[in-house]
């Protein structure tokens, strides 16, 4: 799990991820979300 910072609001899992907020988010989903710029890895665990 890594925790990221959102920069965009999307939905996740049937949630509501809000922009601006931190979230723990599986590794794989986290660089993926990092790469497509919808959210900032902020540490690896």
């Amino acid at each position: 799990m890594l925790k990221v910072k959102m920069l965009v609001q999307t939905s996740y899992n049937g949630d509501i991820l809000r922009e601006g907020k931190e979230y723990l988010i599986p590794k794989k989903t986290a660089e993926r979300w990092h790469a497509s710029r919808l959210a900032k890895i902020l540490n690896e665990e």
